[in-house]
């Protein structure tokens, strides 16, 4: 068995998966809770979020029908960064004396690539090879065993977090009784579940669009190359329909659901919303293109900002493949369109 725990700003939720002895995950259980003690992805009260942890995992224990003793984590928002380095390692001690490259060369090679200083209050994630060369030939991102050669250089990807984020998270995990196996960067999961192989190769983004914050990884030939965080997200679009309609936050967040729609042209029977009276003041009436003009914007804002990070942390100049959206806020109406025509 395997559990994945997802603490997200919104919900908090947990897969449980029955590996068999050929590596294919079936689904056993699943579970969703309200989350407790986050803001913007980061956890601001232990114990609250301690308790709806313990909360999930138990439901998902009695979905699947198993006793949970550990789990596997992710992390994102602004307190993940990310750099790109490079290292070499000769082969061969002297010329003619050319080998088969080994995989205890590559882990050199890697560790040579790892040597760069990360600050006391930085945590590495992740070193994600990019492209190997031999003898300065490009070998792609496939680890070149068994190749002959006199010298190895990498490029790799590295992902690194606070020290303090991932020592809260696993704060929250041990104290509601479980072992926390592993912690990975949010997006790299997302990628794996829901990226083709050929989007990755192509080069495409992946934005997970959640309720505190928006993150972005993008491939190029099957490696990232470039990792950022936003803190708009789907929160502001609920405090922006709360704002102006003047009503709460969770009847601002219900409408959303229910009746918002981000891309104006896709708006085809322009249907009654009833905006719910606070206090004394009566129920009134609007349309799903009044919440649309009030959603659009903001979430023109988070696309820009996506697209602007992107150019700013990297130097792509074209991409061929696509760009993915997941997370919650990739379910809301005209997001497709919208992402398309930014």
């Amino acid at each position: 068995m395997i559990v994945g725990l997802d603490i997200g700003t919104s919900f908090i939720r947990v897969v449980i998966g029955d590996v068999d002895e050929n590596g294919n995950v079936s689904v056993a259980g699943t579970s969703q809770v309200k989350s407790e003690g986050l803001r913007n992805g980061v956890i601001v009260n232990i114990e609250a979020a301690k308790n709806a942890i313990r909360e999930a995992i138990e439901q998902a224990e009695q979905n699947a029908g198993i006793t949970v003793s550990s789990v596997f984590t992710c992390l994102g928002g602004m307190q993940v960064s990310s750099t790109d380095s490079n290292g070499a390692v000769a082969i061969a001690k002297n010329r003619g004396n050319t080998r088969e490259i080994t995989a205890q060369d590559i882990d050199r090679v890697i560790d040579c690539a790892r040597a760069i200083k990360i600050p006391i209050d930085r945590q590495l994630l992740h070193i994600i090879p990019q492209e190997f060369f031999v003898d300065n030939v490009s070998v792609g991102i496939n680890p070149p065993i068994d190749i002959m050669g006199d010298r190895v250089v990498v490029d790799v990807h590295i992902i690194t977090s606070s020290v303090s984020t991932v020592q809260n998270i696993c704060s929250c995990i041990t104290r509601s009784g479980y072992i926390c196996n592993n912690i990975m960067l949010k997006t790299l999961a997302a990628t794996q579940a829901v990226v083709h192989e050929d989007e990755l190769d192509l080069g495409s983004i992946i934005i997970d669009l959640g309720a505190g914050t928006t993150d972005v990884i993008v491939f190029i030939k099957g490696a990232p190359v470039c990792t950022a965080s936003l803190q708009v997200a789907g929160n502001l679009v609920t405090s922006d329909i709360s704002i102006v309609k003047g009503i709460s936050v969770a009847n601002a967040e219900k409408i959303k659901i229910e009746s918002g729609c981000c891309w104006r042209d896709g708006i085809e029977v322009d249907r009654q919303v009833i905006i719910p009276g606070v206090g004394g003041r009566a129920p009134e009436a609007t349309t799903e293109s009044e919440i649309c003009d009030i959603i659009q914007p903001r979430m023109t804002e988070i696309f820009e900002m996506a697209r602007s990070a992107v150019m700013h942390n990297s130097k792509i100049k074209q991409l061929s493949g696509n760009i993915i959206l997941t997370g919650g806020g990739a379910q809301m109406r005209g997001v497709v369109e919208l992402a398309q025509s930014v």
